[in-house]
């Protein structure tokens, strides 16, 4: 399933894509919960009813209801409603993996790192797909990272690596976008990579069972429509069952925690090309879709 948080007449609801269509699964089945991370924390008695939800849109879309579902409130073409962040204010802080493709470390300077580099984003930052990043005057050196991001389903704590997966809900798309002065000046990278709408995510979040290999994927960033950044994540240092792991040792990871993997070469400081307010960037991950967002000035 690809799963949405979308927003209707300025409601925000629990979808999934079809296609086209965005399907509302409180409309098709009352008794779902009313946000994403209600939906992940009711855990696989959750995910079962969604998929009900979703087979049932599935079979009217194919029988040609597209008109009778829209009447009934039950889906609407994507152009017909706005796609919010899949989580629009994530419990906690957005985890995220300095480093973990080598390409990226040399090219910024720096060895591949011995053990995962852990960082972080404020709730804050995240905005959703085709919302504005900020050019905030306190940066000249605006920078982007597509990253492909996991999104813990289940609860725990010293997870050991072979049961990493059972834990995971899903995956998405993360723009980690970083003011590289600010992140120079503060000598840490927290500040730097925080700042409001430094964290566009989206736009859907693909559960597990339809991600089977997440090392696998592409993974690209174009801005205004050229390739910066065309990798794939078989690259990765560090994998998803390791991050997982050394993330949770002696840290209780929660349902809808977010986790993102880190990015490959190709970013705006290796060459010094900067983003500017009116570009337009457009990350890219197989299997998920593309997460678009224009640059505007504050």
């Amino acid at each position: 399933m690809h799963l949405v948080t979308f927003a209707r007449d300025g409601e925000p609801r629990l979808g999934a894509l079809e296609g086209g269509t965005v399907l509302d699964l409180n409309a098709l089945d009352g008794s779902l919960p009313a946000d994403m991370l209600g939906l992940i924390r009711a855990g696989t008695a959750g995910l079962a009813s969604a998929r009900a939800a979703v087979a049932s849109g599935r079979r009217r879309l194919g029988a040609g209801e597209e008109r009778a579902l829209a009447a009934a409130g039950q889906g609407f073409p994507v152009a017909a409603v706005r796609l919010l962040a899949p989580i629009p204010r994530p419990a906690k802080n957005i985890v995220c993996l300095g480093r973990n493709y080598v390409a990226h470390a040399r090219e910024r300077g720096a060895e591949p790192p011995g053990h995962p580099v852990f960082f972080t984003k404020p709730p804050t930052a995240v905005i959703g797909p085709e919302a504005e990043i900020l050019a905030d005057s306190l940066t000249q050196q605006l920078d982007f990272e597509a990253e492909l991001a996991v999104v813990i389903g289940a609860e725990g704590k010293n997870i050991g690596p072979e049961d990493a997966f059972n834990h995971i809900f899903g995956y998405t798309i993360l723009n980690d976008v970083t003011a590289r002065d600010l992140q120079k000046t503060h000598q840490q990278w927290f500040k730097g990579k925080s700042l409001d709408t430094f964290c566009p995510l989206g736009p859907a979040i693909v559960t597990a069972e339809a991600f089977p290999d997440p090392h696998a994927v592409d993974i690209r960033m174009r801005v205004n429509g050229e390739v910066r950044q065309a990798s794939n994540t078989r690259k990765m240092i560090f994998d998803i069952p390791t991050l997982v792991s050394v993330l949770s040792r002696g840290m209780t990871l929660w349902p809808g925690d977010i986790i993102a993997t880190g990015t490959p070469e190709g970013v705006g400081a290796a060459d010094g090309r900067y983003l500017k307010p009116g570009d337009l960037l457009e990350a890219e991950v197989e299997g998920i879709g593309v997460l678009r967002n224009r640059v505007a000035r504050v």
